[in-house]
């Protein structure tokens, strides 16, 4: 497995899918803010900590949506690494969320690898490409080739 990127702009077909990834994982982790919340209401009546959790989880929500957009700046690969990790911390308070965790850890790996994988192709098809259709002398660059003569035998 080649070096996996920390940090720079990724190409366009990583950052599609890494955005779709990170963008997905906003969901998940509103949706367990909000499972942290009703747990830490349920558990102690009027307890501060619910309404704690769920600020937290919607400011974390909010920046995996973020990041989604921010993926065209050198930083946003490596904030989403950060907020890979932090969708694994939130496994201290709804232990469910280590799943979530690692399930969208593995996307984003996944996402991260093939979209790289995808760039390199689509690199090497269009110098094929454009290395094919060069002009070569003046019939190629007009796009009209000479006319051709007609047949002179008579058969």
């Amino acid at each position: 497995m080649r070096s996996l990127a920390f940090y720079g702009i990724p190409g366009k077909m990583t950052r599609r899918l890494v955005g779709v990834v990170i963008g997905t994982q906003g969901l998940a982790v509103f949706f367990g803010a909000l499972v942290a919340r009703a747990l830490a209401a349920a558990t102690a009546t009027g307890s501060p900590a619910s309404g704690t959790f769920l600020l937290i989880g919607s400011l974390l929500a909010v920046l995996c949506i973020l990041d989604a957009g921010l993926l065209r700046r050198p930083w946003g690969i490596t904030l989403g690494w950060a907020l890979q990790l932090a969708t694994l911390a939130c496994a201290f308070i709804v232990p469910a969320m280590l799943v979530v965790g690692l399930l969208f850890g593995a996307l984003w790996l996944m996402a991260l690898v093939q979209g790289r994988a995808m760039d390199e192709h689509t690199q090497r098809v269009d110098a094929r490409w454009h290395e094919s259709h060069e002009p070569s002398g003046h019939s190629a660059q007009s796009g009209h080739s000479a006319p051709s003569e007609p047949s002179t035998q008579d058969g």
